[in-house]
């Protein structure tokens, strides 16, 4: 599984990679998507539905995230707004 930050005028940048089968990696996964989220960004899976559409998935947590899910795309919130 890749953790990738939307990043403008870079697109997406790397943050973190592991092996949620591997315990050790699975952990630092966790971590990390906690420290994004704590951070204040939001956390999305891209999904392709059985007609191919592409859509995305929120996370609010990591045990919301498939299993097999390659990657969890982060960007930050909207800013302005109350």
């Amino acid at each position: 599984m890749r953790f990738l930050r939307m990043r403008p005028g870079h697109g997406e940048v790397l943050i973190a990679e592991g092996d949620v089968e591997v315990r050790e990696q699975e952990e630092q996964l966790v971590e990390e998507f906690r420290r994004q989220l704590d951070s204040g960004m939001w956390a999305a899976v891209p999904i392709v539905d059985r007609s191919g559409r592409r859509e995305a998935q929120m996370a609010r947590s990591f045990d919301e995230i498939p299993r097999d899910a390659e990657r969890v795309i982060f960007f930050p919130r909207a800013s302005g707004g109350r």
